[in-house]
């Protein structure tokens, strides 16, 4: 589990500058220092990236690969913590000494929808809804005009399991798709109907 700054000084108020203790145990490895003001005990690997990624930079919430790949969408585990966030000037990466947190920006009006909280190793996190989660994916893609190009995005690129979209909800896909006014959300939201999945 993680802990601030602040809780470290308390911790440590016995000597007579907490301060340097930290920066000593910092140098000594006895605490990893994710960035200015987190830190976690180099003993400790119970602590969860997950959780940990909406303290780095918020407020956000995981989606794109990291979700997909949570729930069994995509095959691949991924290597990074892939987050949204909102009303921030441009995308925004950390890497860290336990990991690399990537954010990437979506429109301030989808921000508070299907999200959900999870829990790892007791610690909770924000995560996006299965259905969100490709919905912000789309998002960010750019050039794909024809539905070609998007099965093949699907199958080819992301490899996604199909068997796992036939169970998602149709109805949090027409809730969805239109707030990113994009034409490759359109475009899904039109290639879904035609596979039988979105009345």
């Amino acid at each position: 589990m993680f802990k601030s700054h602040l809780q470290l000084v308390e911790e440590l108020k016995q000597y007579s500058s907490p301060k340097a203790k930290i920066t000593r145990m910092i140098n000594t490895k006895k605490i990893i220092q994710v960035k200015r003001g987190i830190f976690v005990d180099a003993n400790d690997d119970t602590y969860s990236l997950n959780s940990l990624s909406s303290v780095i930079y918020g407020p956000s919430y995981i989606s794109f690969q990291s979700a997909m790949s949570f729930y069994g969408i995509i095959p691949e585990r991924v290597k990074v913590i892939t987050c949204a966030s909102y009303n921030k000037n441009k995308n925004k990466e950390f890497n860290t000494p336990i990991g690399d947190f990537y954010y990437y920006y979506i429109p301030t009006k989808v921000f508070p929808y299907a999200i959900t909280i999870k829990e790892e190793n007791g610690q909770k996190f924000i995560i996006a809804s299965p259905e969100k989660a490709i919905c912000d994916s789309l998002y960010k893609v750019r050039d794909i005009t024809t539905e070609g190009e998007l099965v093949s995005l699907l199958v080819e690129d992301w490899r996604i399991d199909f068997d796992v979209m036939e169970n998602l909800n149709r109805k949090s896909f027409q809730l969805l798709l239109p707030l990113y006014e994009r034409k490759i959300c359109n475009l899904f939201g039109e290639w879904l109907k035609k596979r039988g999945n979105y009345a």
